[in-house]
C-alpha cells in the first residue's frame, strides 16, 4: 500500500462520465427501472462536495485500488494505492476512509481476485479457487468494520454475483464489475431520497448540530435545503480522535456555500441551551431490530442533551441490520487507546496513561425522533412498516 501523489485537479465528474450504476439512453441517465434516476431529477452530482464524488472515495483501476484519503483531507485531494486484499482491509483498519469510504474499497477490492483471474478461470477447479478466494477476502474485509452492517451485506450481494456468475458460465469479472455499477447506482439514487425527506423537515433559520461525517444523505439534504431558498447554519463538532468533524463535514459544508460552525465535541449542549440549535442530524452505522442506532461516539451524548432541550434528532440510514435484535447484540469496536493520548500527531499525555476508545455507541430509540428512509422520515418503533430503507 502506497500513498499516491496529491491530485492536481479534479477527478473528471460524474457529469462527464455515466455514474456507476446508470445507463445512458440518448441524453438522459436511467435506473435499471428504466426510469429517469431520482439522482438525476435532483442533479446531486453538480451539488456534492469533492470528497463524496464516488469516484473521489474508492475506485477501482487494473491492479490495484485507489481510496481517497480522508485523513489528509482538507489539505491535500491524494489518494492510497493498494494493490492486495490486506492492503485494501489494512487502509480500512488504518481510517483511511470513513463512512461510505469502507463498502465501497471492500467491493472494489474483490475485483483485485476477479480482475487478475480473467484469462485463466475456465476450469472448474480455477473458477472453484476464485469463488474460495473471494470468501477468505470477504472475511478479511468485514473483520475491518464490525459494526459496518452496509459493507458486510454489499459484499456478500458481490460474492453472490460471482457464485452466479460461475454457474452461468459467465464473465466473473464483468459480473462484479456491473454488479458494482448498479449497487453505487442505488444507492445514490436512494441517498437522493433520504435527503429529499429531511431537507423538507428543515426550515428557514435552522441551526443544525451534525456528528462526525453524515455521508452523502445528510449532506445533499444541506444541498436541496439551501437550494429550496432556506438559509441555514450547521454546527460540526470536531470528532476527536479522528476529527472527521474538522477535517471532513466542515470544509464539504463549507465547499457547497453553507454557514458552518466549527465546535469542541463538548460544546453543543450550550448551543442548545442558547437556542442557536433547532435540530440534530446523524448518520448511523447501524440500527437494530427494536430501533437503537449505532453510530460515532458522541452520537448518543448529544441525543440526551436534545431531547433536554427539545431538540429533534433525526438518523439517517440505509437500512435495519435484521441480526441485530436489540442492542446486547452489538459489538462495539474499541480502536486502540493510543489514538486518544494523540492529537493530529502530537501527543496530549504521557504514554503511562490509560485511556480508552470506543469507536461507536449506542442511542435507545427513545431519543430517536426519526428514522429518514427512502419512504420517508418514520420513528424507530414503525420501522417495520417501511419495506425499503
Amino acid at each position: 500500500m502506497r500513498q499516491s501523489s496529491p491530485i492536481l485537479g479534479v477527478v473528471p465528474s460524474l457529469n462527464d462520465c455515466p455514474p456507476a450504476g446508470l445507463v445512458f439512453m440518448g441524453s438522459e441517465k436511467l435506473n435499471s427501472s428504466g426510469r429517469l434516476s431520482p439522482a438525476k431529477q435532483e442533479g446531486i452530482y453538480q451539488l456534492l462536495p469533492f470528497i463524496l464524488n464516488p469516484d473521489n472515495i474508492a475506485r477501482f483501476e487494473p491492479g490495484k485500488v485507489l481510496i481517497g484519503d480522508r485523513r489528509q483531507y482538507p489539505f491535500q485531494q491524494s489518494f492510497v494505492t493498494c494493490e492486495t486484499i490486506d492492503e485494501v482491509a489494512s487502509a480500512i483498519s488504518n481510517m483511511v476512509t470513513q463512512g461510505s469510504g469502507p463498502w465501497l474499497a471492500a467491493v472494489n477490492a474483490l475485483r483485485l481476485l476477479t480482475n487478475k483471474g480473467k484469462a485463466g478461470i475456465s476450469s472448474k477447479n480455477s473458477q472453484q479457487s476464485l469463488l474460495d478466494h473471494l470468501g477468505q477476502a470477504r472475511e478479511v474485509l468485514v473483520r475491518t468494520r464490525p459494526t459496518n452492517t452496509a459493507m458486510k451485506q454489499r459484499l456478500d450481494a458481490i460474492v453472490l454475483l460471482a457464485q452466479e456468475a460461475v454457474f452461468n458460465d459467465d464473465d466473473v469479472d464483468l459480473a462484479v464489475a456491473r454488479g458494482i455499477e448498479i449497487m453505487l447506482g442505488d444507492i445514490y439514487d436512494d441517498y437522493t431520497l433520504r435527503a429529499r425527506a429531511m431537507a423538507d423537515q428543515i426550515e428557514d433559520g435552522d441551526g443544525i448540530l451534525t456528528n462526525c461525517f453524515g455521508e452523502a444523505g445528510f449532506i445533499l439534504s444541506l444541498a436541496f435545503a439551501k437550494r429550496d431558498g432556506k438559509d441555514i447554519t450547521v454546527f460540526s463538532p470536531e470528532t476527536r480522535p479522528y476529527f472527521q468533524g474538522a477535517k471532513l463535514t466542515a470544509p464539504a459544508i463549507h465547499e457547497m456555500g453553507i454557514k458552518v460552525n466549527l465546535v469542541t465535541d463538548n460544546m453543543p449542549a450550550y448551543f442548545m441551551a442558547k437556542q442557536e440549535i433547532q435540530k440534530y442530524v446523524t448518520a448511523a452505522d447501524l440500527i437494530t431490530v427494536d430501533g437503537h442506532v449505532v453510530n460515532k461516539i458522541g452520537t448518543y451524548q448529544n441525543a440526551i442533551a436534545a431531547r433536554a432541550h427539545g431538540i429533534p434528532f433525526y438518523a439517517f440510514a440505509w437500512g435495519r441490520d435484521n441480526s441485530k435484535k436489540v442492542r446486547e447484540d452489538i459489538v462495539i469496536e474499541e480502536r486502540d487507546p493510543a489514538e486518544v493520548r494523540i492529537a493530529l500527531g502530537s501527543a496530549t499525555t504521557i504514554d503511562v496513561i490509560r485511556a480508552r476508545y470506543p469507536a461507536f455507541d449506542i442511542t435507545p430509540p427513545e431519543y430517536v425522533t426519526g428514522i429518514v428512509t427512502v419512504k420517508g422520515i418514520v420513528s424507530p418503533s414503525e420501522l417495520d412498516d417501511v419495506p425499503k430503507w
